[in-house]
């Protein structure tokens, strides 16, 4: 299911940090051409470097290396964009998903879904009811693939900005319940704080 030898670790312990911003922006790259190929504009407006930035030195990256490859990444941050859900949903304790991505040499072994099972038992652990995420609003093929992970769509937010510039163009929410679950990879992350009442 998984590469062998592959982990996870977050920006505390230097996994992660500001030396590999343009790793990640070159992997959000190549992300992006394979989208494209697929018919979907997701992605092509470039991400802001120092937003990207900001997620690593917060501790919220996480890459799954296999030796010195990437072979995936997830952001998890316990703040939602602003615009996307209620006040009511948001006091309900969550983690939300942010930037999921799994390197074109590793397609095809699950480690997108081994991911957000990761997450999903990580947001447990953290006291978190949902997982959340802001899909890509024209990306149907997308959309369906979080709905077979278990994700129940929620809405579609059209109104808004998009922080990279322009009109929202990922606004389609989806949820599931936060869960115990056994990561398929070797989790050396530390145990995650507990969210704030």
């Amino acid at each position: 299911m998984s590469p062998p030898g592959a982990r996870t670790k977050p920006s505390e312990d230097h996994d992660c940090h500001p030396a590999d911003l343009q790793r990640l922006l070159d992997f959000r790259a190549e992300a992006t051409s394979w989208i494209s190929a697929l018919g979907s504009d997701q992605w092509s407006r470039p991400y802001p470097a120092e937003r990207l930035l900001t997620t690593i030195e917060a501790g919220s990256v996480f890459m799954l290396r296999d030796g010195d490859q990437t072979a995936a990444t997830i952001t998890l941050t316990p703040e939602a964009e602003e615009g996307l859900w209620s006040e009511e949903e948001l006091s309900e304790p969550s983690t939300f998903i942010n930037k999921l991505t799994v390197s074109r040499d590793y397609a095809g072994k699950n480690l997108g879904g081994g991911l957000l099972d990761w997450a999903g038992d990580r947001a447990h652990r953290a006291a978190a009811k949902w997982l959340r995420l802001d899909a890509w609003t024209s990306n149907a093929r997308l959309q369906r693939y979080y709905l077979d992970q278990g994700f129940q769509h929620v809405r579609t937010v059209l109104e808004g900005n998009a922080v990279n510039g322009g009109p929202r163009v990922s606004g389609w929410l989806a949820q599931r319940p936060t869960r115990p679950a056994e990561p398929t990879f070797t989790d050396e992350t530390p145990s995650p704080e507990l969210l704030r009442a």
